[in-house]
């Protein structure tokens, strides 16, 4: 390596979801050397989710030492509210997940920096570092799932609130006298659009119940131009606009990124979304913006915590 080149940086990048753990070697250029996952019960202590978060670091970090890389540091996203390093709670979808100190836990057991963040905001800041954003410094993120997360990038910056408790985007009220959310609230986005709120009103317009029904299903009948596949794709993508318009509105981003299982649906997805959007958004606000799926499929959320490394 000659004096004007320089050594490219490498960071562990772990995504904790419900019941698997995603882990990978990341470049800073978002280049992927070596990845994995790892199986967790449904409802296990978290003395054994600690377990296989720390398998997972150390099972990355030997095969980093083996090519040759010396690693930065560690990133983790993780289900909750998450604070200083901190899960505070939150985090209903993870047995006793509540108090759990991830950020002294882990720099004291591998002797390496560890950053620590909401997983949705990991993998909305993944998008912008290696994905569907790349090159904006103002994005919304929107992840469309079981229920509806989401990040705010401003000026290239996570922006989560006070204390990290705030851009709850699943959580703002589209209907005040609407249906119950699992937040405890009602009318929220989430209860509307999520792809649980798709496949129950896909139920109840069908009278069935089949266990293979999901958001790929209902997608697929559309496809097939069932009415009421295509009845609830529409109210779906209304509903998730109308919540889209509201975020236009306050935060004039350059993208909104849809991710999400759901999200890579066809392009026909995200246009009745944005078409949405932009007719409930103010004029003004929705210049600039432009509606994105997601661009990183499962490696979002390792790709967005080995970013928080990088950016230190």
């Amino acid at each position: 390596m000659n004096g004007s080149e320089k050594e490219e940086r490498y960071a562990v990048g772990i995504d904790l979801e419900g019941l698997l753990v995603r882990f990978a070697l990341v470049s800073e250029k978002g280049n992927v050397l070596y990845s994995g996952k790892l199986s967790l019960g449904r409802n296990v202590p978290r003395e054994v989710t600690l377990s296989v978060l720390h398998t997972a670091i150390h099972t990355t970090l030997k095969r980093a030492k083996e090519l040759g890389k010396t690693v930065l540091g560690i990133g983790i996203g993780t289900p909750g509210i998450v604070y200083n390093g901190v899960v505070l709670g939150g985090a209903d979808n993870i047995n006793g997940w509540k108090n759990i100190f991830l950020h002294s836990i882990f720099s004291k057991a591998f002797n390496l920096p560890v950053f620590v963040d909401n997983d949705a905001n990991v993998m909305g800041f993944g998008e912008v570092a290696y994905g569907a954003a790349r090159g904006n410094s103002d994005v919304v993120f929107l992840l469309v799932g079981t229920g509806i997360g989401g990040a705010v990038v401003i000026d290239g910056k996570l922006f989560s609130g006070f204390r990290n408790r705030g851009a709850e985007l699943g959580h703002i009220t589209i209907n005040y006298k609407g249906v119950d959310c699992n937040c405890g609230g009602r009318g929220c986005l989430e209860a509307y659009a999520s792809t649980e709120a798709l496949i129950r009103q896909y139920i109840q317009k069908t009278g069935r119940k089949d266990a293979g029904i999901d958001g790929h299903y209902i997608v697929q009948k559309y496809h097939e131009r069932e009415t009421a596949a295509v009845q609830c794709i529409h109210e779906h993508t209304r509903y998730l606009g109308h919540g889209v318009a509201s975020m236009i509105n306050i935060f004039a981003p350059e993208k909104v990124v849809i991710g999400g299982g759901i999200s890579d649906a066809g392009s026909f997805y995200i246009d009745l979304i944005e078409q949405a959007a932009f007719e409930y958004a103010m004029p003004d606000c929705t210049p600039n913006t432009e509606v994105v799926a997601a661009g990183l499929g499962n490696q979002a959320g390792c790709l967005g915590a080995a970013s928080l490394v990088f950016k230190g």
